[in-house]
């Protein structure tokens, strides 16, 4: 672990005074580059990252009332890694949070890696240099059912609708990569910053946790559309993951489909938590590359190119279907998959969900097809209105023929860090004392 005494054991051939002033001017900057742009500009987290926009020094403030990378504008790289946990009592794992709160306040703020005795392991990787710079690095913590359900402790404290992910007609779950005790989403502008943080906290809580399976992504970086706006990413099937995201900056908004409240019916230190879906969803993309273009549009329900809905080819994605108009399906057939997932009636409203998605691509499979697809991603306030039903709205879907879940998991993202004397987990551990 790295504490202000570290700083003194950086080398001296670093002008530290020099240095912390300059991570402290990034650490303002990027605020108001990074998150607290987020405040002020309309976006969807899906939001392609802008090309020539992004720098090291980009830094995202890891205190708040929630955590940080939920509502952020998405970076390049991300991962989730999952894990399992080894606390047996409520003080081991009140000293795995205060251990992971120590290195994500160093890793997304950044400083001078220390020079110890050269007989001893080194405390860094060494991956990212002598200094580790922000990086726009978020590092977001949720736990798994299996934490509450193998803990008596714990069990009463569970999450009301926290379950283990059950398969879905078209899934295909490797057990290897599913489910797990806790998950770590990081995201940063480059992969070696995702990499760095995952092996610093892998080497900090070596005696608390095991790493159970990781999945990487990425994000196609773009320039800006004609029009000044950023434009959602295209996954590997060509076409534009994230149109119709919720505005991720309207905190009324996020607080009605992502944040958990008072009133949510859920056990009261989950207030400022929310519920993470992940899932590892294969394409296959040979298959889809020999599909018609104009079938593949209709499965989708979007013009591949520009991303707007069929019954509006001039348009753009931001433009929003009018299936009223449309009853017979004849633009937008009725199972295409965004009619199906959004029917944008009354009640779907209910259903809504923050989608955080990342492309894969993990090489060739033993029958030599391109093991390649999404990372896909999801908050949102009550897991059973949200991914689930969305889910079951899809089973069925044409576009099942080119895609198979593989794996992933259901966990519920913690509440957020308040202070710099606060740790990740808090108020449950405070709850479980109470118990």
């Amino acid at each position: 672990m790295l504490d202000p005494k570290d700083l003194r054991r950086a080398p001296r051939s670093l002008d530290r005074r020099r240095l912390l002033q300059g991570l402290g001017a990034a650490a303002i900057g990027g605020s108001l580059t990074g998150a607290a742009r987020a405040e002020t500009e309309h976006h969807s987290v899906a939001d392609a990252p802008v090309a020539n926009a992004a720098s090291q020094l980009d830094h995202v403030p890891y205190v708040g009332v929630h955590q940080a990378g939920v509502v952020n504008p998405r970076p390049a790289n991300g991962m989730v890694a999952s894990f399992d946990v080894l606390a047996r009592d409520v003080d081991e794992l009140e000293a795995l949070f205060r251990t992971l709160t120590a290195r994500i306040a160093f890793l997304t703020t950044g400083g001078p890696v220390p020079m110890l005795d050269p007989k001893l392991p080194p405390p860094d990787s060494g991956l990212l240099g002598p200094v580790v710079h922000p990086d726009n690095l978020t590092v977001t913590v949720s736990l798994g059912a299996s934490l509450f359900d193998d803990r008596p402790w714990l069990k009463a404290l569970k999450p009301t609708h926290l379950q283990r992910m059950t398969r879905f007609p078209n899934d295909a779950l490797d057990a290897d990569i599913c489910h797990g005790d806790l998950s770590l989403q990081i995201c940063a502008n480059t992969q070696d910053t995702t990499i760095h943080a995952l092996r610093d906290i892998i080497k900090a809580t070596s005696r608390q946790l095991i790493l159970k399976w990781k999945q990487e992504g990425n994000v196609p970086v773009v320039l800006p559309g004609p029009d000044g706006r950023a434009e959602s990413a295209r996954n590997f099937l060509g076409f534009r993951d994230g149109s119709a995201n919720p505005d991720s900056s309207d905190a009324a908004e996020m607080d009605r489909v992502v944040w958990v409240g008072p009133e949510d019916g859920e056990p009261a230190w989950a207030t400022g938590g929310s519920y993470q879906a992940v899932r590892i969803i294969r394409n296959f993309v040979e298959r889809w590359d020999r599909t018609p273009f104009g079938e593949q549009e209709r499965i989708f329900g979007r013009a591949k190119m520009s991303g707007a809905p069929l019954d509006k080819p001039d348009g753009s994605e931001f433009d929003v279907p009018d299936y009223a108009a449309d009853p017979e399906g004849r633009a937008t057939p009725h199972d295409a998959h965004i009619r199906l997932a959004n029917p944008r009636d009354a009640a779907a409203s209910a259903n809504t969900i923050l989608r955080r998605p990342f492309n894969y691509s993990n090489g060739v499979t033993r029958s030599g097809q391109l093991d390649q697809g999404l990372l896909f991603i999801c908050y949102q306030a009550d897991l059973d209105r949200g991914f689930i039903t969305v889910q079951r709205k899809l089973n069925g879907e044409p576009l099942e023929e080119y895609i198979k879940p593989v794996g992933g998991g259901y966990f519920f993202t913690l509440p957020g860090i308040r202070d710099a004397a606060d740790l990740v987990g808090s108020s449950l551990i405070a709850a479980a004392r109470g118990a």
